[in-house]
C-alpha cells in the first residue's frame, strides 16, 4: 500500500510518542501512570511547579539529558525528506517536545505541546527562549526581576491543565482551510489517538474532504476514523510508504 503524493497534493502530518520511542526517547510514564516514580500532577501540572518547582526541573532536567543523547530515526528523515520536495504544501504537527524531527532536518513543524529545550516565565509574557541548561532549581526571572517581580522560569511545555496556544490551533486550521482547491492528504504516524485537540485533527481532515492515513505499531483509539491503516514501526513503513507521481 503506498501513499501517492502529486504535484496537487497538500499534507498534513501528524506524529505522536511512537515515532520518538523508536529513536530511544523513553517515555517516562510506566503502567502505573507514574513518571519516575512521580505522579503527573507532581511533574506535569501548573500546580506541581507551584508545590514543588525544584522537583519538578530536576525530572524535565533528566528528560532534556536523555533527548539529547538519542538521535533522529529513519521515520524523522524520511518526513524531512518529504517537507524538502514538497515546501509549503507540507506541514508537520507533533506531539513531541524532543526537538528530534528538527535535528532531522524538518523546518515546517508546529510544536503543539510546546519544547523540552524552550524556557518560559510563569509571569511575564516575555518570549519562551531557547535552553537546553540542566536546572536543580527554579531561576529567577530576569525580565521580572529588573520590573520588581518574582517570576519564575519553567519549561516551555504544555502541562496538564493548561491550554494550547490558540494562534497554533489557528495555523493548522489554516492549512486544512487552503486545501479547499487541492487534494489534501493527512497522516497520523506513532500516536494513541486518545490526546485531544490532536487526536481530532483527523475528523477536522475528513470535514476537508481529505484522505486520511494511520501508520502505527497498533490500532490507534481512533483507529475507525482513518481511510487506510498500516500498521508496523514507522522507522521501517515511512520510508517505503510514499509514492511520487
Amino acid at each position: 500500500m503506498a501513499l501517492r503524493i502529486d504535484p496537487d497534493t497538500r499534507l498534513l502530518v501528524l506524529t505522536g510518542a511512537g515515532v520518538s520511542a523508536e529513536s530511544g526517547v523513553p517515555t517516562f510514564r510506566d503502567a502505573n501512570g507514574l513518571w519516575e516514580n512521580h505522579s503527573i500532577e507532581q511533574v506535569a501540572t501548573p500546580q506541581g511547579f507551584e508545590d514543588d518547582p525544584a522537583l519538578v526541573w530536576r525530572f524535565y532536567s533528566e528528560r532534556r539529558r536523555k533527548a539529547a543523547s538519542v538521535s533522529p530515526n529513519p521515520g524523522h528523515a524520511t518526513l524531512a525528506g518529504v517537507e524538502a520536495r514538497m515546501d509549503d504544501r507540507f506541514l508537520l504537527v507533533t506531539q513531541n517536545i524532543d526537538g528530534l524531527h528538527q535535528r532531522a532536518g524538518s523546518r515546517r513543524v508546529i510544536e503543539i505541546h510546546g519544547s523540552l529545550f524552550r524556557t518560559r516565565c510563569d509571569t511575564c509574557d516575555r518570549e519562551p527562549f531557547a535552553d537546553e541548561r540542566e536546572h536543580v532549581a527554579a531561576p529567577a526571572c530576569d525580565a521580572c526581576a529588573a520590573a520588581g517581580r518574582k517570576g519564575r522560569l519553567r519549561p516551555a511545555v504544555v502541562w496538564f491543565g493548561e491550554l494550547i496556544d490558540p494562534e497554533i490551533l489557528r495555523e493548522i486550521g489554516g492549512f486544512l482551510s487552503e486545501a479547499h482547491r487541492q487534494r489534501l492528504v493527512f497522516l497520523a504516524v506513532g500516536t494513541s489517538g486518545a490526546v485531544y485537540p490532536a487526536a481530532g485533527l483527523v475528523l477536522e481532515a475528513r470535514a476537508a474532504g481529505g484522505e486520511t492515513w494511520l501508520v502505527n505499531a497498533e490500532p490507534a483509539e481512533n483507529r475507525g476514523a482513518f481511510h487506510h491503516f498500516v500498521q508496523g514501526p514507522s522507522g521501517r513503513i515511512l520510508p517505503e510508504l510514499f509514492e511520487w507521481a
